[in-house]
């Protein structure tokens, strides 16, 4: 949820000129959904509101601003996409345009230290008119709060213009899925680099430092740690586990101290089917009711996706992943099992 923040920040710390334009509604078929975001230089394009024509023209639209400085910093553009830009989506995009400039960082830098905090918001935007400036400004959710990411249009009406001033509200909230990765071992480092570019926010976890890569995505947080089991215990409610380190008995110990909490949406312990089968035994050993490790998955990953290429494992691991939250069904299940095993 903080890339297209980050960018704009990094964009506006080496004072380099740039337009964020956002998916502001969708009618019919269309390559991205509204709060779609990206960032367009004079050289320089990041992030995706869908590609192709609408994409192009988009970024044409945002260039000839920067270049010739003509009209308000902030502005609405319809984009009928079979009509005009010949694509077959055949809806119908209307995308807003925000040229940043230095005092955007400060609801920037607001918005980006609310959204690590946790806490969902709406951001206002004011197209502005005829005397009236244009505006941002963040402001709890309102009580008739409508689906996140969903821009709301509506007008302030003002005395000297009964066309009233456009307002669009944006609501944003943190990425709702909260993945713990037990190991920085080269399946670790697969699955982090996939997870770094999905919606959810990744804890990193491991006892050797030095496994870590110098940089990570915004949303990876690192935690070098002797004692990996307080991470279990700090973590929120209705987190995805995943645990793949180095050592077994390591493996074991997480798997016991994790099946203590009753809040758990994923659970995933790489290994093959021999492991998982010498597991249960062990677990069982111990008097752990079965229907506790019954939550586990292992082997992990989406069924039908075999190899045992550490990003074959990563990518069929963030599938499974992305495949139960949008079903709804982030909840403790019996394993679910690849073709191939995992080592």
């Amino acid at each position: 949820m903080t890339a297209w923040i980050d960018q704009a920040l990094w964009c506006l710390d080496r004072q380099q000129p740039v337009v964020l334009i956002s998916v502001a509604s969708v009618r019919g078929s269309a390559p991205r959904e509204a709060g779609a975001k990206m960032l367009v230089s004079a050289a320089g394009q990041w992030l995706t509101i869908g590609g192709g024509q609408l994409e192009w023209q988009a970024e044409r639209l945002a260039r000839d601003h920067l270049r010739d400085g003509a009209g308000p910093d902030r502005w609405v553009h319809d984009m009928p996409l079979a009509a005009s830009l010949g694509q077959c989506c055949g809806g119908l995009v209307t995308l807003l345009f925000e040229r940043l400039r230095e005092s955007d960082g400060v609801w920037l830098r607001q918005a980006y230290d609310r959204l690590r905090r946790q806490e969902s918001f709406e951001r206002e935007v004011g197209i502005g008119g005829p005397g009236i400036a244009p505006w941002v400004r963040l402001r709890d959710p309102s009580a008739a709060s409508h689906p996140a990411n969903r821009f709301q249009a509506s007008r302030l009406l003002d005395p000297a213009d009964p066309r009233g001033c456009p307002v669009l509200t944006e609501p944003l909230c943190p990425d709702a899925m909260n993945v713990v990765v037990f190991g920085a071992g080269h399946v670790g480092q697969a699955l982090v680099a996939i997870l770094g570019t999905l919606p959810c926010r990744v804890t990193w976890v491991d006892a050797r430092e030095d496994l870590f890569p110098g940089q990570v995505a915004p949303n990876v947080t690192l935690e070098a740690t002797d004692t990996p089991e307080a991470v279990i215990d700090e973590a929120p409610p209705g987190s995805c586990y995943l645990i793949m380190t180095h050592d077994h008995a390591l493996d074991q110990r997480l798997c016991e101290q994790l099946m203590k909490r009753d809040d758990v949406a994923y659970f995933g312990l790489i290994g093959s089917r021999t492991k998982w089968q010498k597991f249960r035994q062990r677990f069982a050993a111990k008097g752990i009711a079965p229907e506790r490790y019954a939550r586990i998955r292992c082997p992990i990953g989406e069924p039908g996706i075999a190899g045992k290429q550490p990003a074959v494992i990563a990518v069929a691991v963030a599938a499974q992943l992305l495949r139960l939250r949008s079903e709804g069904a982030m909840v403790a299940a019996p394993a679910a099992h690849l073709e191939a095993a995992q080592s």
